[in-house]
């Protein structure tokens, strides 16, 4: 068996904040995350708006505060949340209200650059595949376009039914690094499951987008001789 950890999970709280930012005792928590389920899906999957959906949706980051709930969206397309002179977001803020019963702030920010995105990518490969394109090509043109993007490496694995086989199986294509055990390294990882005909696909998709900041500039000074290269004193006992 191998042992895979996710990255996301490996680097929050150390190189990655929480999604969920709020402190709450023993007896709220569970009801507060279950809250924090329910707005997740109930924007993602919104029963009557399909555009929300098409928005590129990357993460919903939540934060509460004694007399509020703050959701900030982080979206590939926000005009399509927005809407003309910001109707659509001030009706989503007060169905928000209405689910939960508090007073909801919420602030869309844009991605400047969705191909770098793995849960974009995934949710894009997803959208392919449930219009019966095949998946080696659609694979091969997200990893094409993630690396002209400008990122350091890209690695995308299907498990399934594959071009509607009776027998599932995965198959997975790489392309630059991935360095999944380097904490410093930026992977971004995004998971979905494209709905056919035959049976869900599992779509994951890792995407080394660099360093850190601040990681990439030690070797710069070590190279200019900044660094001390005098050995730390040692003491004997």
């Amino acid at each position: 068996m191998g042992q895979k950890v996710n990255p996301v999970g490996f680097r929050t709280g150390i190189m990655v904040g929480w999604k969920s930012r709020w402190y709450a005792s023993k007896q709220e928590f569970s009801s507060l995350l279950i809250e924090d389920k329910r707005i997740r899906d109930f924007i993602k999957k919104h029963p009557q708006k399909q555009q929300y959906r098409n928005a590129g949706i990357d993460r919903i980051e939540i934060e509460r505060t004694r007399d509020e709930v703050k959701v900030v969206l982080h979206v590939a397309r926000p005009g399509l949340i927005i809407g003309k002179k910001g109707q659509e977001i001030e009706l989503l803020q007060a169905e928000l209200q209405n689910l939960i019963g508090r007073r909801v702030n919420l602030k869309i920010e844009e991605i400047s650059r969705p191909e770098l995105c793995a849960q974009l990518i995934s949710e894009d490969i997803a959208e392919q595949l449930q219009k019966r394109a095949g998946f080696r090509r659609t694979m091969k043109r997200s990893m094409e376009a993630t690396m002209e993007a400008g990122a350091k490496g890209i690695k995308i694995q299907l498990a399934g039914r594959l071009g509607g086989a009776e027998m599932a199986r995965r198959e997975k294509q790489i392309a630059g690094s991935i360095p999944l055990s380097t904490l410093r390294a930026k992977i971004d990882y995004g998971f979905t499951e494209a709905m056919t005909p035959q049976g869900h696909i599992g779509i994951q998709v890792w995407v080394n987008q660099g360093f850190y900041r601040g990681d990439d500039s030690y070797g710069d000074d070590a190279e200019a001789s900044q660094t001390s290269q005098k050995p730390k004193r040692t003491y004997k006992r």
